[in-house]
């Protein structure tokens, strides 16, 4: 059965995207920690990242590097950008979440409420990168 993300990866699920190669996608999470939080994950469906090769995984986190300096630019009221990397039983498609915070309990916090379709969309248009084959 295919994942969350790969249904997304499909166009068989809507999602708001940021980025997208020929390896990895970043859309919006619509149960975010904190506003402005973004999944990065991998085309290739595996339940963890320790699990792709050498390529995929160095493109998963040139991924992560390229969405975590767009949120870092679009929040400047936070002091850092958090990572989380999953892979678990409800989404079992490893992923990266990234998202900025401040404090360590914004860190550790529980899904906030889930933004609106367009505040998403609003967030989006802020972090966009723009694929070229120079990346």
């Amino acid at each position: 059965m295919s994942s969350i993300f790969t249904k997304i990866i499909n166009g068989e699920l809507p999602a708001v995207k940021v980025y997208e190669d020929s390896k990895t996608m970043a859309i919006m999470d619509i149960n975010p920690i904190q506003i402005g939080q973004v999944l990065v994950f991998p085309k290739i469906e595996v339940g963890s990242i320790w699990e792709l090769n050498d390529q995929d995984y160095l493109a998963l986190m040139a991924t992560v590097q390229k969405v975590g300096q767009k949120i870092k630019l679009a929040f400047p009221d936070k002091l850092r950008v958090g990572v989380m990397v999953e892979g678990l039983e409800v989404v079992d498609h490893a992923h990266v979440k990234v998202f900025p915070f401040s404090s360590v309990s914004e860190f550790h916090a529980q899904p906030v409420l889930r933004p609106s379709q367009s505040e998403l969309e609003k967030i989006a248009n802020q972090l966009s990168i723009e694929y070229t084959n120079n990346q």
